[in-house]
């Protein structure tokens, strides 16, 4: 291409991308961190509200009402408005500190996003498990509680486990977004260091960083559910 040279001089340029990266790093400590607190979180609140959405006890229907307006509201919103909304609205309420903190509040937003997504998916294992297995549960005397704990999520649990590793893996990107209300993460550390160089490849080495997490995620997942297949006995036979 004609403007080639000024395109690899602007976005892979060796000594940048050298001199930049063990910053990149550093700051990449912070998106683990991130996902680290908020992961646990999401699993444990997306599981209560998959539980809650399917429950049949008709004087819990207000609570199913609830958690069907909540994913809706909260799937419904880009992840980036809800780290805005809650990333600058709460602190600025007036909190004292640390309680104010944006990167706080940042994964609070991510966390209550992601938990409306993932109790989806909850959701389609718990509808999963066959009719059979809750009436079989019943005819042992096994009340609708432990029906649930002891029959239903051991097995909707193991059937979801490949698409909630889809989840993860874009979770662990989308932790760069609360870079956008302040805390310095690997995708504000390259905006540094792109203006202070004027020159877009520590992007670029974000992106290799990025990479060389999720790749090996994304193929973990594949053999997760190709497990899965051969598990339940629905892999083609060859």
């Amino acid at each position: 291409m004609p403007r080639w040279d000024r395109v690899k001089a602007s976005f892979f340029d060796g000594e940048r991308l050298v001199d930049s990266m063990p910053r990149l790093l550093e700051a990449f400590v912070l998106d683990v961190k991130i996902f680290a607190w908020t992961t646990p979180a999401i699993l444990a609140v997306a599981l209560l509200l998959a539980i809650a959405r399917n429950t049949r006890n008709p004087a819990l229907f207000p609570l199913r009402i609830f958690v069907i307006a909540y994913t809706d509201v909260m799937r419904g919103v880009p992840v980036i408005l809800w780290i805005y909304l809650i990333g600058f609205g709460v602190p600025g309420i007036g909190l004292e500190r640390p309680w104010n903190s944006p990167l706080l509040w940042g994964s609070v937003a991510l966390g209550l996003t992601y938990s409306a997504y993932v109790a989806e998916v909850f959701r389609a294992g718990i509808d999963s498990v066959h009719e059979s297995q809750r009436a079989a549960a019943r005819s042992l005397g096994l009340s609708s509680a432990q029906t649930m704990r002891h029959v239903v999520l051991p097995q909707a649990i193991r059937r979801v486990v490949p698409p909630l590793m889809n989840d993860m893996v874009s979770l662990q990107k989308d932790v760069a977004l609360v870079s956008l209300i302040g805390p310095i993460e690997i995708l504000r550390q390259a905006g540094i260091d792109k203006s202070k160089f004027a020159n877009f490849t520590p992007y670029v080495g974000a992106a290799l960083v990025f990479l060389a997490i999720t790749i090996p995620l994304t193929r973990l997942t594949d053999w997760l559910l190709t497990r899965e297949r051969e598990r339940t006995g629905s892999s083609r036979v060859r």
